[in-house]
């Protein structure tokens, strides 16, 4: 499939069929989607619909195009290449013997003599031009006027009335173009290719003591792959053994190689540069980071953008209209005012040519396939057009603080006791709740309890608390740690801190409190031998600025962002001095899940198209509300790949402003292939009834070459990359 009516054909056909209930066919990536009853319908059935609707069906181990490496050459050799350069050796043959010597005449038909140049056209005709009317017999069968259509009858048309010149230069001419779009459209499918490409088909394993090959298909969970220097990780997997620097760009797009060792996590598609590794798997194959990679690319292209929806409206109306117009300019001044028939049939017969809508149909889908691959080869994963489109439509950009603008690897900076507690105290009991927290915070604060080496409390009814902290019941007792908010909601003197937690705060770091509620459990039992509530102490803890921040924020001012804002449920002393560092417009603190959600809708209301940074996970909700939801650091996580509209699969922020520069870009190849190739076909519309334009310009200009020429124009978004130090 090249163009949006091959889709029509194709949908039409199969959908004709009994027990199919939907498809969905994507000519830029080359598949078609189908949702079957089994019991009424089979795929060899399906497989036969498509073939009636005139094209092939790569089976088995038969290479389809959007995998086939081999494509693009393919093209020139393939039958229907052979095909037309035969026909355009008859064409050549027949220009030289009426034009350069001898042209013998050879016989007589329907009272008219038949040259040996004529009988060299027809050849031209019948031996590529049987194809383009088989194709439109097809598309005739399907109702659909297409270019198949169009051009089949205008080469019988131009064959029955004697114009074997003309009747063979289009057919070539058409031939040669189709052979072009399909040359344009292997090219765009070759970036989905080159991530396809990635994934070895073998694996090294360890089975019973025994070195294996085998098939990655083979390879279970809990198996030992083992990895040379220099080769691609089959799998997704643990490091159990060895060490090595691993190239992680084709996942995270990170241009530096990482160094991996015991525990690390490793992905599919990924190089051992320097190093030995065995590898536990963790996933099957076709579960990996790079697979779930590869299916969203190629799921992305199915979403269709509002400017392809408008193209595909606007074609409906447009090749109606210049067919009838064709049907007048044939018929109209030769039967109403005596002009010359045969030069006003060439005339409708360019209009005809100059009807199909190809060119301008597929300038979006070429472009949006070849935008999101490229994002894809630079580790970043965009669900569909419609994310890229609105992307490059972003005024304003709102980032979470924590894992986002700062590396999220907090550290306990200050343990303050307080009310007779010691540190290994505040520790101990701040560590018991946080081991069952799932907060960056409550690892910091384990992790600086564990180097300690305090001892472990066993915790009961424990409750997070979202937003603000925890709770949970400690030998008998209910503690709570969490933000300052959360003890003065629970009545707790707060008094004595009024100098030391502004003063921490105000050096950017986090303070979390630590108390023990002396009156109640949370099952309403009275506590131990306590009057009231008491506050046993703080721990002040600090996050690192992500190195590139501050750059990457610049770059999304220089490109043209009106507004970036942090919001954090941090402390504003905490977020004002990220902010500062980074150079924001604006932050945004103390906030809840429900207040960045607040946050981020006043931000849609006042710029109308806002993208929310955030983790996937804790910032869902207010990923959701904004136009665009972006998921940084999603490498090896099934829910931001699967639920953000965009996931940044490495930490690296750079990648933030090539997103916002490559979406930007792509909406603007768009709006000039939509209405390049539309101004091109209106020039060679109005050219026509003036003689300006003939059927061979309107097969070169107004097909083959826009055709080409959008391609070429949504290849150029293969060239932007990152700009990664």
């Amino acid at each position: 499939m090249d163009c949006a009516s091959c889709v029509t054909k194709v949908t039409r056909s199969v959908e004709s069929l009994p027990g199919v209930s939907d498809s969905a066919a994507d000519a830029t990536a080359g598949r078609l989607r189908v949702r079957y009853d089994a019991a009424r319908v089979g795929t060899d059935q399906i497989s036969t619909a498509i073939r009636r609707a005139g094209y092939t069906v790569a089976d088995g181990d038969e290479p389809s195009s959007s995998t086939d490496p081999e494509t693009d050459r393919r093209v020139w050799t393939s039958p229907r290449a052979v095909r037309t350069w035969i026909s355009a050796g008859f064409l050549g043959t027949g220009f030289l013997l009426r034009y350069a010597v001898a042209d013998p005449v050879v016989g007589t038909a329907l009272g008219g003599t038949v040259t040996a140049s004529d009988l060299a056209m027809v050849a031209a005709v019948a031996v590529a031009g049987l194809v383009i009317v088989r194709n439109g017999y097809y598309s005739l069968r399907q109702r659909s006027l297409d270019m198949d259509l169009l051009m089949g009858v205008a080469v019988l048309a131009a064959t029955a009335v004697g114009l074997f010149v003309e009747a063979a230069t289009l057919t070539v001419l058409f031939s040669v173009s189709e052979l072009l779009e399909r040359y344009s459209v292997s090219r765009a499918r070759s970036s989905l290719r080159e991530l396809i490409a990635l994934s070895p088909d073998e694996a090294t394993v360890r089975r019973d003591r025994e070195t294996r090959r085998v098939p990655v298909e083979a390879v279970g969970v809990g198996e030992t792959v083992l990895v040379e220097p220099g080769e691609k990780i089959p799998m997704d997997g643990v490091v159990r053994a060895g060490g090595s620097a691993v190239d992680q760009s084709p996942i995270t797009g990170e241009s530096v190689p990482v160094d991996k060792g015991p525990g690390d996590e490793v992905y599919a598609g990924t190089v051992a540069d320097g190093g030995y590794l065995e590898v536990e798997a963790t996933s099957l194959a076709d579960e990996t980071t790079l697979a779930r990679i590869i299916d969203s690319v190629d799921r992305a292209a199915e979403s269709r953008t509002e400017r392809e929806r408008f193209v595909d409206r606007f074609a409906g109306y447009y090749t109606p209209t210049i067919v009838v117009l064709a049907l007048l300019a044939a018929t109209v001044p030769p039967l109403g005012f005596g002009a010359p028939w045969q030069r006003w049939f060439l005339h409708g017969i360019a209009l005809l040519v100059i009807a199909c809508p190809c060119a301008f149909v597929i300038s979006t889908p070429v472009t949006v396939v070849s935008g999101i691959t490229s994002a894809a080869r630079n580790g970043v994963l965009i669900d569909g057009g419609r994310s890229l489109e609105a992307m490059g439509e972003v005024r304003a950009v709102a980032l979470d603080k924590t894992g986002t603008l700062t590396t999220g690897d907090l550290e306990v900076t200050d343990v303050v006791p307080l009310n007779g507690a010691d540190e290994p105290e505040v520790l101990r009991r701040a560590a018991a709740l946080e081991r069952r927290s799932e907060h960056p915070i409550g690892d910091a604060i384990v992790a600086r309890a564990e180097d300690s080496a305090v001892e472990t409390l066993p915790v009961d009814r424990f409750e997070a608390l979202t937003g603000l902290g925890v709770r949970g019941t400690v030998a008998s007792e209910t503690y709570y740690v969490g933000s300052p908010s959360l003890f003065a909601d629970r009545g707790f003197d707060l008094d004595s801190l009024s100098e030391i937690v502004p003063r921490l705060q105000a050096d950017g770091k986090t303070v979390v409190l630590v108390g023990r509620d002396g009156r109640r459990a949370p099952d309403g039992s009275s506590t131990a031998g306590e009057s009231g509530p008491a506050l046993l102490g703080l721990v002040a803890v600090a996050d690192t600025i992500r190195p590139g921040a501050t750059a990457a924020v610049e770059r999304l001012h220089e490109l043209g962002v009106e507004r970036v804002v942090v919001l954090t449920g941090d402390n504003v002393g905490a977020a004002g001095a990220v902010a500062d560092a980074v150079g924001v417009d604006d932050y945004r603190a103390d906030l809840l899940p429900d207040g960045k959600v607040d946050a981020v809708e006043a931000l849609v209301a006042e710029y109308g198209s806002v993208a929310m940074v955030g983790d996937g996970v804790n910032d869902a909700p207010a990923l959701a509300a904004a136009t665009v939801g972006v998921a940084m650091g999603a490498a090896g996580t099934d829910t931001a790949i699967e639920a953000a509209d965009v996931a940044l699969m490495g930490d690296d922020l750079a990648d933030l402003p090539y997103l916002y520069d490559l979406s930007r870009r792509a909406t603007g190849v768009i709006r000039q292939n939509v209405w390049s190739s539309l101004g091109v076909k209106l020039l060679l519309a109005l050219g026509v009834p003036f003689g300006l334009v003939s059927v061979a310009l309107a097969v070169v200009a107004g097909d083959a070459g826009m055709t080409t020429a959008v391609t070429a124009n949504a290849l150029r978004l293969a060239g932007l990359s990152p700009g990664r130090d």
